[in-house]
This record gives structure tokens, C-alpha cells and sequence, in this order.
């Protein structure tokens, strides 16, 4: 299995920050994540970053990231590519993608066919916006609002920059044992899309899902960006993770062995909803889509 992106629009926050040690977590937690989604142990990682004129220190912030990322998911950083671009990037900006590639045996690939109503979802929290929904964010804080990175703010315990660049969680350490354990049978990563787009993709044809949203305590950097731009309820959702970034798919019987499995080492899980009938991701009380 193998899985390619990038950090899109966040890498604007890291220009304005300066900040550049975050960066390297994020393109690797998206391509991880992706892979793992699959039922697949990431086993090697390679990386493309293009610059307009090379910045050691810059560069070996990124790439230290990186590093210690695919260490802490388990997979080689095999190799990658910088390309120095003069003229094509403003002084200190960059562009930054990767490229993972995995292994499962086919029997265990997910999402598996037997998907069916009844069967629970477990969340499986984020921590934070990862690296979906900042075109929405950026036009929310800088745009509307007039705030900069620097502005403090109380509800997050810190400057708004430092909260926008908390990088993407890495879950394969966390789920591939719960894999060899429990039968799983689908892994859905909340990115782009939010909740709309990504659950239906591991739903096979005639399938929906049912969601509670109060099941799970939302981070606040949600609530703040929703009140500072005036945003729907619908469209934080379809927009970001909301505070869930990996779901799982399991049998009814074996969700709450799961997530008292996760307990006793120190991550929570919650059961946020179940497989129905139909057609529709039903967010209860928000909204009922396609």
C-alpha cells in the first residue's frame, strides 16, 4: 500500500511563526495515517521539499521532523529530494511533500466487506486542527478577525500560532496491536472533507453512519474558530476533525474491550456512533446530507 501528501495551507503558519519544527511531523502523520487507514504497517518514508534558495537551519528543522516522525511510527526515512527553485518561492517559504509505502497481508486489508449496521465507531482524539481546514482557519483568525500568531489567547493557554502549528498525531504505534487483537474492519482518517467525506469511504454501498457529537469533549480551538467566523455547526464538520482524527469500525460486542484496552495505556477512545442503514452521515442534531 503507499499513500502521498502534503501540509497544504499550515505551511503559511510556519512562515508567519517562523517556526519550522513542526512541519516534518505533519506531512509524515498524513501520509502514515493514510496507510494505516488501509490496514497497513508503514515501512518506508521519502520526502520532496523545494525552496527558493536553501536555508540550512531551516532545512534541518524540517528535516529533523521528519525523522523523529517516521521513527515514532515505525517506518525507515529511506531518502528524499530537495530541490533549490530560485525566483519560484518568496525568501523563506518552501513547499514540503511525502510518500509512504506499506505492508498487510491481503486477507487483513481494511476496509473489510462485512461492514454492517450495528457495527460501533470508536473515535480516537486529535490534537487539534492537524493539517485540514486552514484556508477556513487562516480567513477566520487573520482575515476576519485581524489577529496575528502572536496574539495570546486565554481559552488556548497560548499564542494562537503556537496552537495553529500543534502537528498531526501519528497513530500506527497506537493501532496496529489493536489490529492483531480485535476485528477491526475499517479505518477512516478525518481529513479533508471532515466527517462527511471521509466516513462514507469506508462504507460499502447501502451503508450510513449515525454520529453523537456530544460524545466526545470537543478541543476549544474549535468553539473559538466557529464563534470568531460566524461558522455553521454543518460545516465545522465538514470542514475539520472536530477533535477525532482516526475512526475505527468494529463489531458491537468489542468496542468497549478496545477502549478500556486504550485506557490502561494512557489514550483515550470514545464510542461516537454506529453503521445504519442508508446512504446518509448523520451528525444528530446538526444536519442529515446526500
Amino acid at each position: 500500500m503507499s499513500g502521498t501528501d502534503g501540509v497544504g495551507t499550515k505551511l503559511r503558519i510556519a512562515f508567519m511563526t517562523g517556526r519550522h519544527d513542526t512541519i516534518g511531523q505533519d506531512v509524515v502523520a498524513m501520509c502514515v495515517n493514510d496507510v494505516l487507514a488501509q490496514g497497513a504497517e508503514p515501512l518506508f518514508f521519502l520526502d520532496y521539499l523545494a525552496v527558493g534558495r536553501l536555508e540550512p537551519l531551516q532545512v534541518k528543522e524540517i528535516v529533523r521532523g521528519i525523522a523523529v516522525a517516521c521513527k515514532e511510527s515505525g517506518c525507515a526515512l529511506i531518502g528524499g529530494e530537495t530541490a533549490e527553485m530560485p525566483g519560484f518561492y518568496k525568501a523563506g517559504e518552501y513547499d514540503v511533500a511525502g510518500f509512504c509505502v506499506g505492508a498487510a497481508e491481503r486477507a487483513k486489508l481494511l476496509p473489510r466487506s462485512d461492514v454492517a449496521p450495528g457495527d460501533v465507531l470508536v473515535g480516537l482524539p486529535s490534537s487539534g486542527l492537524h493539517s485540514n481546514g486552514f484556508s477556513l482557519a487562516r480567513k477566520t483568525c487573520f482575515d476576519h478577525k485581524k489577529m496575528t500568531v502572536d496574539t495570546y489567547v486565554p481559552e488556548l493557554g497560548k499564542p494562537l500560532g503556537d496552537a495553529l502549528l500543534t502537528p498531526t498525531r501519528l497513530y500506527p504505534k497506537i493501532v496496529l496491536p489493536l489490529l492483531e487483537k480485535h476485528a477491526i474492519k475499517g479505518i477512516c482518517h478525518i481529513t479533508g472533507g471532515g466527517f462527511y467525506d471521509n466516513i462514507p469511504r469506508i462504507l460499502p454501498p447501502g451503508m450510513g453512519a449515525r454520529i453523537n457529537p456530544t460524545a466526545w469533549p470537543v478541543p476549544p480551538i474549535f468553539g473559538l474558530l466557529r464563534e470568531w467566523g460566524g461558522i455553521a455547526l454543518a460545516e465545522m464538520f465538514r470542514t475539520f476533525n472536530m477533535g477525532i482524527g482516526l475512526i475505527l469500525v468494529l463489531p458491537a460486542n468489542e468496542d468497549n474491550a478496545l477502549i478500556r484496552e486504550l485506557a490502561e495505556q494512557g489514550e483515550r477512545a470514545f464510542h461516537i456512533g454506529e453503521v445504519v442503514r442508508g446512504k446518509d452521515v448523520d451528525i444528530e442534531g446538526i444536519i442529515k446530507l446526500f
